[in-house]
Order: C-alpha cells, then structure tokens, then sequence
C-alpha cells in the first residue's frame, strides 16, 4: 500500500468538522428547548444530536489515527479504525433508539402539558442546521463507511426535526398533546433500519466479505483472459477501508511468459476495470499445481 494513501473520509475532514459545529449548536438549542417546552420529542432529537455529535468526533478521532504511517507490527497502518469508528455509530444509534421508544411508551399514557410554541421554533432552527449538514454530506457519504454513518445519523435527525414540527403544529392548533411522544417513536423508527443497514455493511468488512460492486466471478475472468494466463486459483478479495479494495491470488502462467509482463497486465486490468489499486498476485508454473493442490489439501 502506498505510504500515502488517505482514506476517503480523511479526503472530506472539513466537511465533518463543519457539521460537528453545526451538531453541537443543534444540541444546544434542543436540549434548551427541550428543558423550556417539556417536549419529549425534543428531547428525544437532542438525545439523538448528541450521539451525532459524539460519532462525528469519533469518526474525526479514527480518520487523525487512519492517517498515521503504517508500521511493522501494522502493516495497513490504522486505516480500519474508520470502520470501526461507524460499527460504534450504529451501536450507539441503536441505545438511542431503544431509550426513545421506551420514554414514549412512558409518555403515552399521560402525556404531560408541552409548550408549542418554543417546541415549533426549535424544531425549525434544529431543520435549517440538519438541512445544511444534510448538503454537505449528501455526496461524500458514498465514498466511505465513516461518512455514510454521519449521513445517516443527519438524516435521521433531519427526519426528527421534521416530525418534531409537525408535533408542535397538532400540538398548537388542536391542543393533543400525544403528538409528542408519537413524534418521538416516529423518530426512532426513523433511525432503525439505516442504523441496521450501516451495521450490515461494517460487518461486511470487517469479517472481509467481496466488497460491493466487485464481481469476483467477472475478476476471475479477466485475469484467466490475460496473456500467458493458464489458470487462477486462491482468488480472494475484500475491503480495507472504504475506497481501499484488495485483491491476492495466486496465478498460473505458462511457460516462456515473462513474469513482469504479466503483472503489468494484471495490475492494468484491476486498476482499470475494477478500481482495485492493490493487488498481490503470486505466479506459479504449472509444474507446480501438484504441490498447490497438496499444500491447501
């Protein structure tokens, strides 16, 4: 791996520190909201901010580690830190979720007297900044994990602000106070399957799954069609850290094919074709199948 490989995440640091700054003022505000008006749902979405908040710090936590320079005793540096960083994100969203769930079900019974008015202010200074978060993660989410679970997180609070305010709206024009602790479940169920869905794709990598997109039958493909190829075998291929895919297998090649030519073919089609810019490949002759075979008997 090149010494200087930057994650992606690392690439759009600014943009998570932007929507830190723009977390921590959310909290802020709901969380006084929250105190002022008795509203569950704010409270619910402040609660949900402050684990936004927290995995955001996390996340720029893992990529400053992500970027230290490889060692002897870490060959890939701390690059999977960042995957880590959003499995703890999807972890933390799920307590949130659980914890919301359970006050609303609390709340339902005799839900208690909330002040609209501060409820439905709050809720439109919580969309305005969840909005501008939501803009400037919209595209950098598909470049990596990290990203994707801030995206996430910020979508579900945008998601949370809005039902807040059509909470507060009921609440000021007809006075049914449920509104609240029913904004609070809708924001928890928000938040559920895209936390699953980013729990899903962690555990992809980290139990090294063939990463999406690549088609490892298609891979195998190419490498049988390159010039000098005989056959492929002990092909695997798996993820790093997001935008850092890895292939290895071990290549048979016939005889009088010069080595190098092969590699640079090699190296030129996963490149090229498959946006694999590390890859080990071990050339074999095909004297050799015998002992290959008996060796992974």
């Amino acid at each position: 791996m090149p010494q200087g490989h930057r994650s992606m995440a690392a690439v759009h640091r600014r943009r998570l520190v932007a929507v830190l700054l723009l977390g921590l003022a959310v909290l802020v505000i709901e969380l006084v909201g929250a105190a002022l008006s008795n509203s569950l749902a704010l409270f619910a979405d402040a609660g949900h901010v402050l684990t936004d908040v927290a995995g955001v710090g996390v996340a720029l936590l893992a990529i400053w580690f992500a970027g230290r320079p490889p060692t002897n005793g870490r060959t890939f540096g701390y690059l999977r830190l960042e995957v880590l960083a959003a499995g703890a994100n999807a972890t933390l969203l799920f307590g949130v979720a659980a914890y919301v769930l359970y006050e609303a079900w609390r709340r339902l019974s005799a839900p208690p007297e909330v002040g609209s008015d501060l409820m439905l202010t709050v809720a439109l200074a919580g969309l305005a900044a969840n909005g501008a978060s939501f803009v400037l993660l919209r595209d950098a989410q598909r470049q990596s994990l990290n990203l994707r679970g801030a995206y996430l997180e910020v979508l579900g609070d945008l998601a949370g602000s809005a039902a807040v305010l059509v909470a507060a709206a009921l609440i000021a024009v007809t006075g049914w106070s449920v509104a609240d602790p029913l904004a609070s479940v809708v924001i928890a169920l928000l938040i559920l399957p895209r936390t699953w869905s980013l729990l899903r794709d962690v555990t992809d990598v980290l139990l090294e799954a063939t990463p999406r997109g690549v088609d490892l039958e298609e891979v195998r493909r190419h490498i049988q069609t390159a010039s000098g190829v005989r056959d492929v075998h002990d092909l695997h291929a798996w993820t790093i850290t997001s935008g850092l895919n890895v292939v290895s297998a071990h290549v048979v090649i016939g005889p009088g094919v010069q080595s190098t030519d092969v590699l640079d073919e090699l190296c030129r089609c996963l490149s090229g074709d498959f946006d694999i810019e590390h890859s080990t490949f071990q050339l074999e002759r095909e004297d050799r199948s015998g002992l290959e075979e008996r060796a992974h008997a």
